[in-house]
């Protein structure tokens, strides 16, 4: 009853949202900024929240969804004044920890996995294999470096150069943007951004995390035993409610799986 009394005080309000899966543009992507834009504005701007909190389980993915992830929840904390906590499950990796960053306070489970600060490009040659068949691959391009990394030809070592290149400004990227939101928490220490993973404590100590403890408990600590919970995330598209989107979703399997098994997950 007294939610409907203007003048009684209402129990605080925690808008939880889970992040969950493999980062990526499109469809099948698990987790990508479109997909994810109308639940975060909801969370964020739905009935004035004492707080937003992240639960996030993720092995990363694209960096660029990360980014646009990670920049919409800041941009909407700023907005409407909301404070965010990030709570890692099995893992917050790469991708996943660029979304964590995001949020004023990371706490961590005792075995949640955190880390992997670096970039990562991964592929196969079937040039030899080609050749056994018979099979001869035809390239033609206006731009010398338009054809990169040709899975069906020879790996080229300009190519590698060039490849090392761009990741290497992505990582810059991501480096700056956890300093910019760990600042002084960091440590000084050495693996910090080698692409190395923390466990648990061990992230808290380097940083990466402010503590360990779960969402309920840590919510209630802060807001109170009678603060409530609202669980919001984005609406599954008609067809996969159906369960007609297999296909997609078999497409991607073995490429996400691959992003889980670097973490022994």
């Amino acid at each position: 009853m007294k939610r409907w009394l203007p003048f009684v005080r209402k129990d605080p309000v925690v808008t939880v949202i889970r992040l969950s899966g493999a980062i990526a543009a499109g469809n099948r992507g698990t987790l990508n900024d479109a997909a994810m834009a109308g639940a975060l504005e909801k969370a964020f701007r739905r009935g004035k929240p004492a707080a937003v909190a992240l639960v996030i389980n993720s092995p990363g993915g694209s960096p660029a969804q990360s980014s646009l992830i990670g920049a919409r929840i800041r941009r909407l904390a700023d907005e409407t004044e909301v404070p965010v906590f990030a709570f890692v499950e099995d893992v917050a990796a790469s991708g996943g920890y660029w979304i964590a960053a995001a949020a004023d306070e990371i706490y961590v489970d005792p075995t949640s996995i955190v880390g992997s600060i670096g970039v990562i490009s991964a592929g196969f040659g079937f040039h030899e294999l080609m050749a056994r068949q018979g099979i001869e691959r035809r390239v033609h391009t206006a731009g010398k470096d338009k054809s990169m990394l040709d899975p069906f030809r020879p790996e080229r070592d300009e190519d590698v150069v060039r490849l090392k290149s761009l990741q290497a400004q992505l990582h810059e990227t991501f480096i700056d943007h956890v300093k910019t939101r760990r600042g002084a928490k960091l440590s000084d220490d050495g693996d910090l951004f080698t692409g190395e993973v923390w466990i648990g404590q061990r992230a808290v100590d380097v940083g990466l995390a402010d503590g360990i403890g779960h969402l309920v408990p840590v919510m209630k600590a802060r807001y109170g035993d009678k603060t409530r919970f609202r669980v919001t995330g984005p609406r599954r598209p008609l067809l996969g409610r159906f369960g007609l989107s297999v296909v997609g979703e078999t497409l991607g399997a073995l490429e996400d799986r691959a992003l889980w098994a670097r973490y022994g997950l």
